[in-house]
């Protein structure tokens, strides 16, 4: 891979991080009964950044879980030989809440396919919303984000790459070429 450009440093990233919560808190008219989830392993840490933010902006904490999605892949004998299976952590019922599903980069849509499953398979929510820090378009499923921290016109031969201090060390969001 070849390294590309840095679309996003992390002062970008941390104020589409707090645009986000904003437009969260608004459109659902507060936070009762709303809950984030993030999609494992990206979407966990933006979960979590988001909620801190509600917290500052509302006083309120809201929950948040962690959705383990790979059994539920359409492309799982593709993904690994043996899936790893890491535990879902979701500490609240699920049903009648309104969720916000969290991940980092919104591309086919697969990945969103396979974490609604995954969700219902706990539950069912009043609503379901997708907050993504960014849409690199490409989709292949009917799905669209709720709440977009930017959007990136990309091509197939390039790869979005989040990277968050959890798993590398810095935040900032960058462009490679396959």
């Amino acid at each position: 891979m070849e390294f590309k450009a840095e679309l996003m440093d992390e002062a970008a990233v941390t104020r589409s991080l707090v645009r986000i919560a904003h437009e969260i808190i608004e459109k659902n008219k507060g936070t009762e009964n709303l809950a984030l989830i993030g999609i494992r392993r990206r979407g966990v840490p933006l979960a979590h950044i988001i909620a801190d933010n509600i917290t500052k902006i509302e006083g309120v904490r809201i929950p948040v879980g962690e959705l383990n999605i790979n059994l539920y892949r359409d492309d799982l004998s593709e993904a690994h030989e043996f899936p790893e299976v890491s535990d879902t952590e979701i500490n609240f019922d699920v049903t009648e809440k309104e969720i916000v599903l969290v991940d980092d980069v919104l591309y086919t849509g697969r990945t969103v396919r396979a974490a609604i499953e995954a969700l219902f398979a706990l539950g069912r929510p009043a609503k379901i919303e997708l907050a993504i820090l960014v849409d690199r378009g490409h989709r292949e499923l009917p799905f669209r984000a709720d709440f977009v921290g930017k959007n990136v016109p990309t091509s197939q031969n390039e790869l979005v790459s989040v990277c968050l201090p959890e798993y590398d060390g810095k935040t900032s969001v960058e462009l490679y070429a396959l």
